[in-house]
């Protein structure tokens, strides 16, 4: 074997926007390959880098016309892409010009080709971000190691890189000469368990949600999630020592320090700079604490409509101008025209859902349009028995009857059907949070400025085709002093009783907000996949086809969901100021978990029959038909769900011919072992685990994980100022009960309905608050990448034509279907999105570009 240092010239890819612009060195130099097989070894001055290739390549015989490597006779080009980064220091600058100062006396590069069936020599050197590297003059084409990953100095890792080309290769294909080094590279990233995790490290471990208080301080101790008292997904393990108080719990990374994740999970520059990490932190760090100063005061309620109009009429003043100048380099240039958009005022676009209708939010039709519409559209569910009975411990939790009765449904059917008619025909649906917030309601209760009821609301299909709520059951605990209490709200024809209907509905929805934050979008979404995505690094070869088919679906997840731990879900955060479950807010989502969850229900199919929203249907295309068949999400959804499917068949496909070759793929077996035990250890002995024998298994499988990533994230994250952004129309809490006549309040309620029902609604600090965060949540960054797209970066991801094939076709259809989505949304006869001022149901349209535009399907969980 010979080896060489060879001259690089360096040059910058001038093709390139600034963000994305990358260094390339092209490398000559003589040297040797052995004929049995190949491995390229590139050593980057003291970093080490193994790009590994197949024993089938073989030198050409034509040389290659730009400089390159002579082999025996043959001209080959390396070409190495390295990403440079948008901001450089002094520091930086120094070293460059000193890197390229070694480069030119043949000291910075070294290739290095061995054989397969030699131990690899290992080498390394300075930081960064290596793109790819490509080697020109070989049989068949250039050969392509994607990288896409940070390389670091020998000071930071002894060990060096190994990076494989893009050829995608089962466990039982792997060449015989590197199937050592395919189990090293996994083995590098899984780490022992043990120590605090350094933020340069690639280590993927596992560990539960002990870091979301600080027992050391007055009030922020949190319980910790994962185990039997409170089962919970498990998070990436960042091996931080405990607090003084309690072993259990780790220590905490304020901000602005950084919460370690895998090196390559980092948000990139250009993502810190738009909408994700770099905004977030504005909103949390700069305009937040303004907000707060200009308001004064927490406790300053909306004392009329108007109060509410100015936030996007007027806005106003923030006072610190220092702060605000932070704010506006901060904030992406599109944000700041948004919402500092008059002079140096705070200003909010008005949200989608009062655009076409500044009303909309007192209208029921609104209501119930938004279950099957809005921003939660996945908790709807058919009646389908009556009387309603709760599955709570009468013992602790009083009778389990509902309040909503025979006589009270009959009197809003109005002699139309009777109730057993209503539920023969399909025609009473239900959103039920009884059981689920009634152990939480004397907790919630007992905080200042908190109050929630357990809740019930029955809606009727009309024979107009569009949904209509027609009771609303509240209901209390049982205390030692009392029965507990159960009222049923209805419409009613009088002002008084209109008043607490409106009342009722805004409960509703401050428990609804509850649920699609911590339930539905931070657990069944963001917390969920996290666990996925550990596995998939370290069980999955960067090889394995199912790796690369999943990895576009896992950037930024880990993230996002670590700045989530420090900044908003944390004790003491933005979720626990403003949403009804103050510090209980995520002992919900544990809750949730421990009598809800199921992967098997997480496939929208089977999410919809569960719900009874759906019937099995062979001859319908996506295997089911809806019961409503005006229901946007799921109608869209199912497109989209069918398109993946399709994707992942034709992909399983193709890299498991043989019948049995699931059942014997040892990584994709010990993959799925591995979510069950240590990513779901809580869940792990649940029945209803898929198996994983087939292809039709894996097929299935990876269709539920990539929805999840992508249409599901996108239909409940990215409506979430739409419809939240207007408090009057998604409150996220509420600071009173409604008022009853025996009480002093309802004298009160009675002379003035409007102050009354403010008064309940959140401050106009805890509004704006939420309302900061839901603009960022809802925006997508300029570099977002969508589903059935490709980031230039993820370029000759598979050295495959007919997987090129693949992706083509499943982009293509997507592009079919979001025209079918635009002439839904123009069908005059589908009323939940196209009537007058209701806005058109875009959220699962499969494009967008960057901003707040309600629409589009990211690829991943990038927020």
């Amino acid at each position: 074997m010979l080896t060489s240092r060879p001259t690089p010239s360096i040059s910058p890819d001038v093709t390139e926007p600034p963000h994305r612009r990358l260094t390339r060195a092209t490398i000559s130099g003589p040297i040797k390959i052995v004929r049995t097989g190949k491995i390229a070894t590139t050593h980057f001055s003291r970093l080490g880098v193994r790009a590994v290739i197949s024993s089938d390549d073989r030198t050409v015989d034509n040389p290659a016309p730009a400089p390159a490597l002579e082999i025996s006779g043959t001209k080959v080009k390396a070409v190495v892409r390295i990403r440079r980064r948008m901001r450089e220091n002094l520091v930086d600058k120094i070293e460059g010009q000193w890197r390229s100062f070694i480069d030119s006396t043949s000291q910075g590069i070294l290739i290095q080709l061995i054989s397969e069936q030699n131990d690899p020599v290992a080498k390394s050197g300075k930081k960064f971000y290596l793109v790819e590297i490509i080697l020109h003059g070989l049989d068949g084409g250039p050969i392509y190691f994607k990288a896409n990953s940070w390389i670091h100095s020998q000071n930071d890792n002894p060990e060096s890189r190994i990076i494989f080309k893009n050829q995608a290769c089962l466990p039982s294909q792997t060449p015989p000469g590197i199937k050592d080094l395919r189990r090293e590279d996994l083995l590098s990233i899984r780490g022992n368990g043990k120590g605090e995790r350094k933020l340069h490290e690639r280590i993927y471990d596992y560990a539960p949600y002990n870091d979301l208080g600080n027992p050391d301080k007055d009030d922020l101790a949190r319980p910790v999630l994962g185990g039997e008292e409170r089962p919970y997904p498990r998070r990436c393990r960042t091996g931080r020592p405990p607090v003084k108080s309690d072993p259990e719990c780790e220590s905490r990374v304020e901000k602005p320090h950084p919460v370690y994740v895998p090196r390559d999970e980092a948000f990139e520059e250009i993502k810190q700079e738009t909408m994700s990490a770099g905004t977030l932190k504005a909103v949390l760090h700069i305009l937040i604490p303004q907000i707060a100063a200009t308001l004064s005061s927490s406790d300053i309620p909306f004392n009329c409509f108007s109060d509410i109009d100015k936030l996007y009429d007027d806005g106003f003043t923030l006072k610190d101008e220092d702060q605000l100048e932070k704010a506006k380099k901060l904030f992406p240039d599109a944000f700041t025209k948004q919402v500092l958009s008059i002079g140096d005022r705070f200003k909010y676009e008005v949200p989608e859902v009062i655009k076409r209708d500044r009303f909309a939010w007192l209208h029921d039709s609104e209501f119930a349009r938004q279950a099957v519409a809005g921003v939660n559209p996945v908790n709807i569910e058919l009646v389908k028995e009556f009387p309603i009975l709760s599955k709570l411990d009468p013992a602790v939790y009083g009778p389990p009857e509902s309040a909503i009765t025979k006589e009270v449904l009959e009197e809003e059917l109005q002699g139309r059907m009777s109730i057993e008619e209503a539920i023969q025909n399909k025609r009473l649906f239900m959103i039920d949070y009884h059981d689920l917030i009634l152990p939480f309601i004397d907790k919630i209760n007992s905080l200042p400025e908190r109050k929630a009821y357990a809740s019930r609301t029955i809606l009727l299909y009309t024979n107009t085709g569009v949904l209509r709520p027609i009771a609303i059951d509240l209901s209390l605990p049982p205390t030692s002093s009392s029965a507990g209490f159960k009222r049923v709200y209805t419409h009613g024809h009088d002002s008084t009783t209109h008043w607490l209907w409106r009342q009722a509905k805004a409960h509703v929805c401050a428990i609804d907000a509850v649920v699609h934050h911590q339930v539905n979008h931070l657990l069944r979404i963001h917390n969920c996949m996290e666990p996925y995505i550990i596995a998939t690094h370290r069980q999955l070869s960067s090889m394995h086809p199912i790796y690369k088919m999943l990895h576009p679906h896992m950037c930024y997840t880990l993230q996002i969901n670590a700045f989530a731990r420090q900044s908003l879900i944390n004790g003491g955060g933005i979720i626990e100021a403003c949403y009804t479950l103050g510090k209980y807010a995520m002992e919900i989502g544990s809750a949730a978990y421990k009598s809800m969850w199921q992967f098997n229900k997480e496939a929208l199919p089977a999410d919809l029959m569960s719900r009874g929203m759906a019937v099995e249907d062979p001859s319908a295309p996506h295997g089911v038909k809806l019961v409503i068949e005006d229901y946007p999400y799921a109608a869209d959804g199912l497109l989209i769900w069918s398109a993946i499917n399709e994707w992942v068949k034709s992909y399983v496909g193709h890299f498991y011919s043989e019948s049995n070759a699931v059942k014997l793929d040892v990584e994709l077996q010990e993959w799925w072992k591995e979510i069950k035990n240590k990513g779901h250890p809580d869940k792990k002995n649940e029945p209803w685990w898929p198996k994983l024998n087939t292809k039709e298994d894996l097929t299935s499988i990876l269709t539920t994980m990539i929805w999840v990533a992508s249409g599901q994230h996108a239909a409940i994250n990215f409506s979430q100022y739409p419809f939240g952004g207007y408090v009057l129309n998604r409150p996220t809490l509420m600071r009173k009960l409604i008022p009853q006549e025996n009480e002093p309040e309802y004298e009160k309620f009675l002379m003035n309905p409007e102050s009354s029902f403010l008064s309940a609604l959140p401050t106009q600090l805890q509004a704006t608050k939420v309302m900061a965060v839901q603009d960022i949540a809802s925006t997508h960054s300029p570099d977002e990448e969508y589903l059935g797209q490709l980031h230039q970066l993820h370029g000759h991801w598979v050295n495959d034509p007919e997987v090129e094939e693949m992706l083509k076709r499943f982009s293509d259809r997507l592009k079919e279907i979001e025209e079918i989505i635009h002439q839904r949304n123009k069908d005059l006869t589908l009323k939940n999105r196209s009537a007058a001022g209701v806005p058109p149901y875009e959220l699962l349209l499969p494009t967008s570009g960057p901003g707040l535009t309600g629409r589009g399907i990211p690829n991943s969980i990038t927020i």
